[in-house]
């Protein structure tokens, strides 16, 4: 069986905004819409929400593991668009970053809000540049340089893509419900090879690894029924990749499931519901939150089984005073 080189796991995720309520009022996702890069790696602010999404594995020059994560998310609130106030949040940007150590048992995060209005945020349209102040994901000529100063961590990597985008669902259409009005256009960037520095602890390293990049857009991405979903992209030391998501009831039963299988010579291959299967394993109850988290996982994706341990369990991102969501990644 081939190893997971990179394992990034996320539950219970509700994001602002995606969910169908409203969502008449905004661009309706699609099948044969093709993507078109770079343009597509830019933003589409007609639609209700949209997220680029980084994680990764590192290692420091002392051999030691670190996790980071850095996610932008762009929201198009419902409102009069003819309001002609320059305070009008037209459209939001959240921004959630954090650092994992497994040898201090240590999670840094942190997380922002602002209206895209003077400067303080803004989402481009055509090529990746999003910002918050000065927290910022922007294409370069290698890839992509992610730069976060937060209050007591800071990180500025370089992102260097060594594959072509992997294009999910059919071409860029990846259903998230029984309703195929549950959709979103999606496209992953895996394997990509990181260089730069980490600083936690008032200490700043250099470091080395891999990281995946998730780019999501949707007016509505949850059905009713729908309350949340188990997701996982997982860069293979033969060089492929996997993407694989579940989603789920009020009940934790599963409705609707999905994923991408790319083998490192680039055959692809399109994983339909019943190829999934996710299965929850120890478990771990946060001090902070009180929620019991499944921190491993047995997960079955077409002809591959995995069985996933995290290098520490304590990665919970509380998230509630910018997106309103909690999540062990």
């Amino acid at each position: 069986m081939t190893r997971a080189l990179t394992a990034c796991l996320a539950a219970c995720l509700a994001v602002l905004g995606v969910g169908a309520a409203g969502a008449d009022d905004y661009p309706v996702v699609r099948p044969g819409v093709a993507l078109g890069f770079p343009a597509d790696t830019g933003a589409h602010p007609d639609y209700r929400t949209e997220w680029w999404y980084v994680t990764g594995w590192l290692q420091t020059a002392d051999g030691g593991d670190l996790g980071f994560q850095v996610t932008f998310f762009r929201s198009h609130p419902t409102q009069d668009a003819a309001n002609p106030s320059r305070f009008a949040a037209h459209q939001l940007i959240i921004a959630h970053a954090a650092i994992s150590d497994p040898a201090r048992g240590r999670l840094w995060h942190d997380e922002r809000i602002a209206r895209a209005v003077f400067g303080l945020a803004a989402a481009s349209q055509g090529r990746t540049d999003v910002h918050l102040r000065d927290w910022s994901l922007v294409a370069d000529p290698l890839g992509y340089r992610a730069v976060v100063a937060a209050e007591d961590f800071a990180f500025d990597l370089g992102l260097a893509t060594t594959t072509a985008p992997l294009v999910n669902g059919t071409a860029g259409y990846s259903q998230k419900g029984p309703d195929a009005a549950s959709a979103s256009y999606y496209y992953s960037i895996p394997q990509l090879a990181v260089r730069g520095t980490v600083t936690r602890g008032g200490r700043r390293v250099t470091v080395v690894g891999r990281a995946w990049l998730d780019h999501e857009w949707s007016s509505a991405y949850l059905d009713a029924d729908s309350v949340g979903w188990d997701w996982l992209g997982l860069n293979l030391d033969d060089g492929g990749a996997l993407m694989a998501f579940r989603i789920r009831d009020a009940r934790g039963r599963p409705r609707w499931a999905g994923g991408s299988l790319r083998s490192a010579a680039g055959e692809m291959r399109v994983l339909e519901p019943a190829e999934l299967d996710f299965a929850a394993g120890r478990t771990w109850r946060s001090p902070r939150t009180a929620i019991r988290w499944p921190v491993e996982w047995r997960v079955r994706a077409g002809p591959l089984a995995f069985a996933l341990t995290p290098l520490m369990d304590d990665q919970e991102s509380d998230s509630r005073r910018t997106t309103g969501f909690r999540a062990n990644a």
